[in-house]
């Protein structure tokens, strides 16, 4: 019978790639043989001379030499080079190779080979197969995304239920999960800024190795948006999944838009993690809706302005998305009110039924119960203080809000850590910024639906105090305190860094509606604030100087001993005396003081008050030493001013305020910490900051008693400083603080921490 031709111009290329040198690592290289295959047969490319071949089946393939040619150079175009065309490399003796992928000893070349350029050939109609034990075998990471997730709590009862993450690629139908090799590789301490370090030379992918073995070639770009946001929520443990509160679904919101930017949009399945995702893109963004359409809810008593309608629209997305947040309105916008219209209106709709706990200073229960009793008199209201209060626990269950303070709070945690409520709010929530203290604690064990913070002063001295609320409000979105030291405290505190700030800003964003009066408010008069210094003189002057000499000597001490943060007592401590010298000799525990009769700020006050009070002025004094008031409000008895004065050691609040706001006093002396919030003092059109400190966050809270809604007149505050000493140079310590918590809760910068450098500077001489 004669042989039958069979012609076919269209072949089919095919690969069989191995390991050459397998008994001799120091030859272990990749190779490959190449084969064309035709209808009736395969033809290995190492024959080359024969352009028929014949087949078992006694046929005969006509070989098309120009397409064979054509498959070469496809081939040899992703790198190979031919084994016929090496001069300083032999193929060992017994194997068979037409082209070797590399000599360089590259294996992340090697992977890249079979994660990049395999599927590329596949999708051309070549065949591939791999050698069994073939060691650079790779996925390509380029591959689409996944996500699933495996709540702990299906039950759903609780916002800060946690969930297992599972993310991974889709290679041919298969899931291939990443996760462990990410954890394993967070583990060993890998960061974004190590990547261009660990990249091969030359490659744009890096090698991630799988438990089974095999390795996916992760794109840059895209292992190192995994990195960022992963490593955010890596706890740092030896741990092979990553278990999270999925009050963090606003970070898996944000790794899917960053990837969403090269167009490798993740795949959410199943239920549970769509809702993840569609919860954190909410979250993203805050509620879009026009004041006009968001009513105050039936019963309230007063008119919302816009921004607290748009106000009490945001509190409102965060129930609705099950997430806490911070109302960090500047003091006097009413976050008292939009709280009582978000509590009001969860009552109407029907969702009030266990009650609101609010945790609050305890000089502001009555402020509490004052304004609630105006505003929303349908609210029932129970203030849980006072040495009888467990006899009112059995009213709880038939209260609307129920009212305590932290230090009953801290007393009663184990009652409190069994108290289901709807809500928790805490007022004044910087009281909670130590986390290492009993109150933070105890806020954390209330078993509440609904988290809530209001805080005019957010970030006063150190975003650590951000985290301890964020913490409280939100577990893990921050990551532990030592990820949010490590990620933003020390490089935005110590170092500047400007990309950290803006992170932490995005970070927080969603939870944080923070609005200042010039924003919201533009029909208040205006505000003026004048700095008046004062020159010490004489023994008031030697006095200061011959304190400040004594007290740098300690503290440069101190700091060579112990170090900056272990001086911190020293420090204060020196910083203080000098403070009580500028302010009045008479305040200084000295026996060289005692002899001092200058006080040069002293007379300046009452200066300014026979100026001002018969221009009909009404005045708010601040100072932080109560020993100060005492003296001052002395001279004014003197003098026949009628005045009255607020410390903590007023038991009568009310009656005080009520006495100055009716206009029976024209001087109202106010200790800094009992009266820097909590009051409503909008007759008074004249604020002295007797004795100025360096955290501004708590002047212009004690400022803002009178500069606030309802003030009618212009209001000039006045910072009393005593000329080139520790005071004036307070200022600048005030304005890098400022610039702190401005660069968290706007687009402000922010300045580097406190450095000895400052100290240096604190203490030098009178100028």
């Amino acid at each position: 019978m004669p042989r039958v031709v069979l012609r076919r111009t269209e072949l089919e290329p095919a690969l069989h790639l191995d390991r050459s040198g397998k008994r001799h690592e120091s030859l272990d290289v990749a190779v490959i043989e190449l084969y064309f295959d035709y209808p009736a047969g395969s033809v290995p490319a190492s024959v080359r001379r024969r352009a028929r071949i014949a087949t078992p089946v006694d046929n005969s393939i006509l070989r098309d030499s120009q397409a064979e040619s054509r498959a070469r150079r496809v081939l040899e175009g992703f790198g190979p080079s031919e084994v016929d065309m090496l001069e300083d490399w032999v193929l060992p003796t017994g194997e068979r190779a037409d082209y070797v992928l590399d000599l360089e000893g590259d294996a992340a070349q090697r992977m890249s080979f079979s994660a990049n350029c395999v599927p590329q050939l596949e999708t051309m109609g070549w065949k591939v197969e791999f050698a069994p034990g073939y060691p650079w075998r790779a996925h390509s990471g380029s591959a689409p995304l996944y996500v699933r997730c495996k709540t702990h709590n299906e039950s759903g009862d609780s916002p800060n239920d946690w969930f297992e993450l599972e993310l991974g690629i889709l290679v041919g139908g298969e899931r291939v999960d990443l996760m462990p090799a990410l954890l394993r590789l967070l583990e060993s301490g890998v960061e974004t800024d190590d990547l261009e370090r660990l990249l091969p030379a030359g490659s744009r992918g890096f090698p991630l190795e799988l438990a089974d073995g095999r390795r996916v070639m992760m794109p840059a770009a895209r292992m190192r948006i995994l990195l960022q946001v992963l490593g955010d929520l890596f706890s740092g443990r030896n741990q092979a999944t990553l278990e999270l509160s999925s009050a963090v679904a606003s970070r898996i919101a944000e790794l899917d838009a960053a990837l969403s930017t090269d167009g490798n949009v993740l795949l959410f399945e199943g239920e549970t993690a769509g809702a993840l995702i569609d919860r954190g893109r909410s979250l993203r963004t805050k509620p879009t809706a026009v004041p006009d359409e968001v009513h105050a809810p039936v019963g309230l008593k007063a008119e919302l302005r816009p921004y607290q309608r748009s106000g009490l629209a945001w509190l409102q997305h965060l129930r609705h998305s099950e997430v806490g947040g911070v109302l960090a309105d500047d003091m006097g916008l009413g976050k008292t009110l939009q709280t009582i219209a978000h509590v009001l209106a969860e009552k109407v709709a029907g969702r009030l039924d266990i009650p609101v706990l609010i945790v609050t200073p305890t000089s502001l229960i009555g402020n509490w119960k004052r304004e609630i009793g105006k505003f929303a008199p349908d609210l029932k209201v129970l203030a849980l203080v006072g040495a009888d209060r467990k006899q009112h626990r059995y009213r709880v269950r038939l209260s609307d809000v129920v009212l305590t303070s932290y230090p009953v709070l801290v007393r009663d945690t184990e009652y409190f850590a069994q108290l289901p409520v709807h809500l928790v709010i805490l007022d004044e929530a910087q009281a909670i910024k130590n986390s290492n203290s009993q109150a933070h604690a105890a806020v954390r064990m209330i078993p509440a639906r609904h988290r809530l913070c209001l805080s005019g002063t957010p970030v006063e001295n150190s975003i650590s105090e951000l985290w301890s609320q964020m913490e409280f409000l939100m577990p893990g979105l921050l990551g532990s305190e030592e990820q949010f030291k490590h990620r933003f405290k020390i490089p935005i505190e110590r170092e500047g860094n400007r990309e950290r700030l803006t992170e932490l800003r995005c970070r927080v964003e969603p939870f944080l509606l923070r609005r200042t009066k010039e924003q919201v408010v533009p029909e208040l008069p205006p505000k003026t604030e004048l700095v008046r210094p004062v020159e010490l003189k004489g023994s008031q002057r030697d006095l200061y100087e011959s304190i400040r000499l004594a007290a740098h000597s300690r503290i440069r001490q101190a700091i060579d001993a112990k170090g900056l943060q272990a001086s911190t007592f020293t420090i204060l401590d020196a910083l203080m005396k000098l403070r009580q010298v500028c302010c009045d000799p008479r305040l200084v525990p000295v026996q060289n003081a005692r002899d001092v009769a200058e006080s040069a700020k002293f007379e300046m006050l009452f200066e300014m008050l026979k100026q001002q009070l018969p221009q009909g002025r009404r005045v708010l004094v601040f100072s932080q030493f109560a020993t100060m008031l005492g003296l001052i409000g002395a001279g004014l008895q003197e003098r026949g001013i009628r005045h009255v004065t607020l410390t903590g050691a007023t038991r009568d609040r009310e009656k005080v305020v009520d006495t100055f706001e009716k206009g029976h006093a024209s001087v109202f002396l106010i200790s800094l910490k009992a009266g820097g919030t909590g009051l409503n003092l909008v007759s008074a059109d004249t604020v002295v900051h007797y004795d100025p400190w360096w955290n501004p966050a708590v002047q212009a809270q004690a400022t803002d008693r009178a500069y606030r809604i309802g003030q009618k007149r212009p209001v000039f505050v006045y910072n009393l400083i005593a000329a080139g000493s520790v005071e004036e140079r307070m200022l600048a310590l005030q304005h890098r603080k400022r610039g702190l918590a401005d660069g968290i809760l706007s687009s402000a910068r922010a300045e580097r921490e406190f450095s000895i450098g400052d100290v240096d500077s604190l203490m030098a001489p009178l100028e």
